[in-house]
């Protein structure tokens, strides 16, 4: 399975992806030639070598005419749908302005289809999300690993005005991804990069093991005191993992509860799962003096042990607390894209011994399918264990 990597230390845009999988190896020429495909007005792209700090980098720039339109939603979709790009790239690049105008019809609390791009509707922004959606076909990527991704800080001057960063759109769009943010007084990940990694990233961690073909350096258009403002792509064949089940030694943190209102405990489990924790559970328990209360039990890596200890004495009634090392096996975990007549939807897999044990869709996806096309839940679910068994089938 050909992959490619982010590291993403200085976020992402549009134009960095663009740029790092030219630097990789994307020819120029054939993005060009299919971003021409599209009814848009007059553009060219022009790439140039540039320095970044002691790094040296592509830096792709899309040069546009005259004032940019406000864009609806619906205008952006007909007119990839009305374009020559194969199925596959007008599909994604659907799916990744779908998500801008979810987020944006949830932020302005308008429908859907009534939601206005302004700067994301402009046509080098077109271009960048079109053009990210054919560059991964183009370079035969089948999934994108993203690492956590650097928001930056301060403000940013948008057409709604002075916005904190990140901007609401990026965060709304990066709900579950992994992220922090740096001293860096700048808004590092857009709406455009950060649209483009919900949307095809299929897992976020570690650089996986890989056989390593090549690597690219994509240039941001600011110029930063603090480090080199680049996006750097690592592109390989995925290296097969151990087939047995692994073995590794986690912490297990235990409080028992008798005096905290269950309205804690949601509040608690999001922040402790957030500061690296592997699960959280409570189990109800019979305590002494014959009264009812829980066990919380934590599960986390070693090294997280001080942090989530911290906040249990922080966000929880207890006064004491056991930690425990404990032994596991835990299987193999995949993450793949099942193409259905529905939509594309993350499969995650389980593996022992090279066989796939377990196969579950991802919720969110089949969720926000079921959203947009008004059908039950358990129906898309329904269809993605379908589809992803008939691949199965195919490939046997």
């Amino acid at each position: 399975m050909k992959i490619a990597y982010l590291d993403c230390f200085s976020g992402i845009s549009g134009d960095m992806f663009l740029a790092a999988l030219a630097d990789a190896g994307l020819p120029v020429a054939t993005l060009e030639a299919e971003l021409g495909k599209l009814n848009l007005p007059e553009w060219r792209v022009s790439t140039e070598r540039v320095r970044r700090g002691e790094l040296h980098a592509m830096k792709l720039t899309f040069e546009t005419s005259g004032r940019q339109p406000h864009r609806r939603w619906a205008e952006i979709q007909n007119l990839i749908r009305a374009s020559g790009l194969s199925p596959g790239v007008r599909e994604r690049a659907e799916e990744i302005f779908g998500r801008l105008a979810e987020v944006e019809a949830t932020i302005h609390q308008v429908p859907r289809d009534a939601v206005h791009f302004h700067e994301l509707g402009a046509t080098d922004t077109i271009l960048d999300i079109v053009g990210a959606s054919i560059a991964v076909e183009a370079m035969g990527i089948e999934g994108l690993v993203c690492s956590a991704l650097n928001l930056g800080s301060g403000t940013v001057q948008t057409a709604h005005g002075v916005l904190p960063v990140p901007a609401p759109a990026t965060a709304a769009l990066l709900r579950g991804a992994p992220v922090y943010s740096s001293p860096v007084q700048a808004e590092l990940v857009t709406p455009t990069g950060a649209a483009i990694v919900a949307s095809l990233a299929v897992e976020f961690g570690p650089m996986p093991p890989m056989k390593l073909e090549a690597v690219g350096y994509g240039a941001g258009s600011q110029v930063l005191s603090e480090h080199a403002n680049l996006l750097r792509v690592f592109i390989g064949e995925r290296a097969e993992r151990g087939v047995a089940a692994r073995a590794d030694t986690v912490a297990v943190l235990e409080a028992n509860l008798d005096d905290m209102s269950p309205l804690l405990g949601g509040y608690f489990a999001e922040k402790a799962l957030e500061a690296g924790a592997l699960d959280v559970y409570f189990t109800p328990v019979q305590m002494k003096k014959n009264r009812p209360g829980l066990l919380l039990s934590v599960l986390c890596p070693p090294e997280r042990v001080e942090a989530l200890a911290e906040l249990v004495f922080q966000q929880t009634t207890t006064i004491g607390l056991r930690i425990l090392e404990a032994r596991r096996r835990t299987l193999e975990r995949e993450t793949v894209r099942v193409e259905t007549p529905l939509g594309s939807v993350r499969m995650k897999l389980a593996r022992l011994d090279g066989r796939v044990l377990n196969a579950a869709p991802e919720y969110e996806d089949c969720q926000r399918i079921a959203r947009e096309r008004n059908l039950p839940l358990k129906e898309v679910l329904a269809e993605a264990h379908y589809y992803f068994r008939k691949s199965q089938g195919e490939q046997s």
